[in-house]
């Protein structure tokens, strides 16, 4: 069975003139801000943001604020059940490129970022839910997240992962509005402060699951820390530069879909717990639907049960007891 999946990989840059095909996954957050009258101007100011971000980070040997920009690409990959003709979409991310205009050099960034995948909007909006329908007390169903962890180790530890992408993915999230973090005296020059929370939450159990660590780091220049998930060693396997793609891209993004968190206009001090309720943040000048994300968060969930789990079942079921991650 392990010779059972094939995963066909496609990207797509993302700039202003990106318009999301008939296939792409709405709920992905890039997407959503590439619809409307305002999709053009929505883009153009986001990507403006990124290179800003960056070059305010990168400030050594740049004077001018000018010397880099960043270039996103989307990566969609499919994956197809050798017993089926038909491919599935799996999970879609991005990608980092840099350009350094004074050496003209264009740098390969990191691959991950945001992530948005049908078989996590299933788990979280569809089985999770049904799960705990009229019950009394939240609970998680027996092996949540195990085909999901182990399907995309499987795709990272594949050939054509390898043959795509010269490192591992580097994930990059929002802190959870229910935990409180505490700063470190850990400081890096780039990720800025660590910060460490009070508890385990169920993002982190079910990235757990698909071989991620995590680690909470606050950059210079951000008012609230972002979530890094990665495999191996986040501090050193990545570059100074690769790492400011990671943020300057991300935090971007936060800051609009986010806004009370990473917009705040109060810096997160040493005891910080998140509040999506603040009113004291600023909005950023692009337009953002979020509750029509989640709604489609659940639309998307029962498309993947309809067309992916169901029908495959007892396949999937066969194999994610076999496979040994």
């Amino acid at each position: 069975m392990n010779k059972g999946f094939t995963f066909n990989i496609k990207n797509i840059c993302l700039d202003e003139n990106y318009q999301p095909s008939d296939n792409t996954r709405i709920t992905t957050n890039f997407a959503n801000l590439a619809r409307g009258e305002s999709r053009q101007q929505n883009l153009r100011n986001a990507l403006q943001m990124i290179d800003n971000s960056f070059n305010a980070l990168a400030f050594w040997d740049n004077p001018q604020g000018d010397r880099y920009s960043v270039e996103l690409e989307i990566i969609s990959v499919d994956m197809s059940i050798e017993s089926s003709a038909e491919a599935f979409p799996s999970i879609e991310v991005l990608k980092t490129n840099i350009v350094d205009h004074q050496t003209k050099e264009r740098i390969e960034g990191i691959v991950g970022n945001n992530f948005s995948s049908y078989v996590r909007d299933y788990d979280f909006s569809v089985l999770l839910g049904d799960h705990n329908k009229g019950q009394s007390q939240f609970s998680i169903p027996d092996n949540f997240g195990e085909l999901h962890g182990k399907l995309f180790q499987y795709f990272v530890n594949s050939n054509a992962y390898k043959q795509h992408f010269k490192k591992r993915p580097v994930i990059c999230l929002s802190v959870s509005d229910n935990k409180t973090y505490q700063r470190t005296e850990n400081q890096h020059p780039v990720l800025g402060f660590e910060y460490r929370p009070n508890e385990s939450s169920l993002t982190e159990q079910y990235f757990k699951k698909m071989g991620l660590q995590v680690r909470y780091f606050m950059p210079p220049k951000s008012v609230a820390p972002l979530a890094f998930y990665f495999f191996g060693d986040l501090l050193n396997d990545y570059s100074n530069l690769e790492l400011i793609s990671t943020i300057s891209t991300m935090e971007t993004f936060q800051k609009i879909y986010r806004p009370e968190i990473y917009n705040a206009n109060a810096v997160a001090g040493n005891c910080y717990q998140p509040n999506l309720k603040n009113s004291d943040h600023s909005i950023t000048q692009i337009v953002y639907d979020r509750e029509e994300r989640n709604k489609l968060a659940i639309k998307q969930g029962r498309f993947a049960e309809e067309h992916f789990i169901k029908p495959y079942q007892t396949v999937l079921e066969q194999w994610s007891a076999n496979y040994a991650v």
